[in-house]
């Protein structure tokens, strides 16, 4: 009950593969990378406009 053994990890590949396919599994990883790239800029992206938006000019008030 404690590890499994080479034939479970062999057992557990063969039904992932009939799952998914051989050509299926490559164009997951290659969406997962795609949906990492995107987030990664999307956060970028926000931290630049954060910056931006922070820079307020002020003024002193003239009425006194």
């Amino acid at each position: 009950m404690g590890s499994f053994s080479m034939w479970h990890w062999l057992i557990v590949l063969a039904i992932v593969l009939l799952l998914f396919g051989r050509g299926k599994i490559p164009e997951l990883m290659g969406d997962v990378a795609k949906g990492i790239k995107s987030f990664k800029k999307g956060m970028t992206d926000d931290e630049a406009a954060d910056t931006a938006s922070k820079t307020v000019d002020h003024k002193a008030d003239e009425t006194k």
